[in-house]
């Protein structure tokens, strides 16, 4: 599609015209004016008013070329879908000892709790195109790796580095949800979601789990938990000698967050579980509906302008040509 950002600028078109006719009339017919030419003539006034009270069709297209540039033509594409608006997500993930259990079936293999959940959160994070995403790792403590953003590469990536025991073998629910909470200071404008996992029960941070809920619940923020680990303990973790099970985890208290909060607890037993979990979130919080779009513009308002330019240096040849054959 083709528009002018400044369509009210040809206006300006008769300009040349009014200006010539108010233009004052010589009355000195004897008044000589030298105008310096490659030639050297000297002309009357009167012929140079001649030449200046009729525009050539030469130039009234020079005229209309400047004209049209200045309008600043365009030219608009088709419309490109914007991704949605409205979704911020925060996820916060268990790095602790207790993550180096292998009681997850992946693969036709058992694998660690953190191996399997790295492997299904990619598949989600990769697939929330207009979702904003961070990433909160936590252990004795809470950090941030990722901050909210659309760059879900890069939120992937920082999972995929992601070690256990990165940031201690305790588990700090209360600082992991306290952190998120922060994250989401002057956020107002969205919904607003946690994603909080975890194998364990909360036994190390600065912030208690109960404050943390207190601080989610006032902000309005929504808190989904999901607790990790089969109820069938297969081997030995890395940090703590002895089998573990799913048994280890606080489900009361991520019950009791999830649903103050206006969230769901989920319980994730093996792989299928998990990827069932991620489902249901994106029915339980849908992107806005409302579809948003732009249309590329292309400014072309140089080809009349480079057009006209050529076409008054065409001019500007031609006269001086003219004017060094004439005799003198």
């Amino acid at each position: 599609m083709f528009e002018f950002s400044w369509p009210w600028l040809f206006i300006l078109l008769p300009l040349p015209l009014l200006l010539l006719l108010l233009k004052p009339a010589v009355n000195n017919a004897h008044t000589r004016l030298r105008i310096p030419s490659f030639a050297k003539h000297n002309l009357t006034s009167q012929s140079v008013e001649a030449h200046a009270r009729r525009l050539t069709p030469f130039e009234w297209v020079i005229w209309l070329l400047l004209v049209i540039a200045a309008a600043n033509p365009t030219w608009l594409d088709d419309p490109i879908s914007m991704p949605n608006e409205g979704r911020d997500i925060m996820l916060a993930v268990d790095l602790s000892g207790s993550m180096t259990e292998q009681d997850m079936a992946y693969n036709g293999q058992y694998v660690d709790r953190l191996t399997m959940v790295k492997a299904v959160l990619t598949d989600f994070i990769e697939q929330r195109q207009g979702d904003r995403l961070g990433l909160i790792l936590f252990g004795d403590t809470a950090f941030l790796q990722t901050p909210l953003t659309r760059d879900v590469k890069t939120v992937s990536k920082m999972l995929s580095e992601a070690q256990i025991g990165l940031v201690g073998r305790a588990t700090a629910i209360g600082d992991a949800l306290g952190l998120s909470v922060k994250r989401f200071a002057n956020k107002d404008k969205s919904n607003r979601i946690v994603v909080l996992l975890t194998d364990g029960q909360n036994t190390a941070g600065n912030l208690k789990p109960e404050e943390a809920l207190l601080l989610a619940r006032d902000a309005g923020i929504k808190v989904y938990t999901i607790g990790v680990g089969s109820d069938n303990p297969r081997g030995f973790s890395l940090f703590n000698m002895g089998g573990m099970s799913g048994d280890t985890i606080d489900e009361g208290l991520l019950k009791r967050i999830a649903e103050q909060t206006g969230g769901l607890y989920f319980r994730a037993k093996d792989v299928a579980g998990l990827q069932q979990i991620y489902a249901e979130l994106d029915k339980l919080e849908p992107i806005s509906v409302d579809e948003q779009t732009f249309r590329p513009q292309s400014s072309l308002f140089y080809l009349p302008l480079l057009i006209a330019i050529l076409l008054i240096s065409l001019k500007v040849m031609l006269t001086t040509l003219r004017a060094i054959k004439e005799p003198n």
